[in-house]
């Protein structure tokens, strides 16, 4: 499957890293100025370096196996993708990944959003365990 950056989809692209992920296919799908947007941030974070680091951890929170997608909608260089997933403790999560992308294919935005309220009080905590591992 080709890569974005190579003439492919970047949606495509990115199901191919889930299914099997590695920091360098994720490195490769971002855009050096990518900006990520996390429930469980403030802030947006900009650049590839954390933002590899937050979906990285995310994959680790969420990316179980009972992880999948079950929406998907696009427009042109964006896309809105549904999953849902179970914590341990069996807590289901709903949430959403929003992307977008420029002309190389490269993603440029990655926004998650994550619901229901008792999902997210679950994952904040979660997330920041699994960031200062990486620390």
């Amino acid at each position: 499957m080709a890569m974005p950056g190579e003439g492919g989809d970047p949606v495509a692209a990115w199901h191919a890293y889930m299914h099997a992920p590695s920091k360098s296919a994720l490195m490769a799908l971002l855009d050096e100025d990518v900006v990520f947007q996390s429930p469980a941030v403030h802030t947006p974070q900009v650049g590839r370096d954390v933002t590899v680091k937050y979906l990285w951890a995310a994959a680790e929170v969420l990316g179980g196996p009972d992880f999948h997608y079950v929406g998907e909608w696009r427009g042109e260089r964006s896309a809105v993708l549904e999953f849902e997933c179970t914590l341990d403790g069996g807590i289901q999560v709903n949430g959403v990944d929003i992307i977008e992308w420029n002309e190389a294919g490269k993603l440029t935005r990655f926004k998650v959003m994550i619901r229901p309220m008792k999902a997210l009080n679950a994952v904040v905590p979660m997330m920041g365990a699994a960031l200062a591992r990486m620390s």
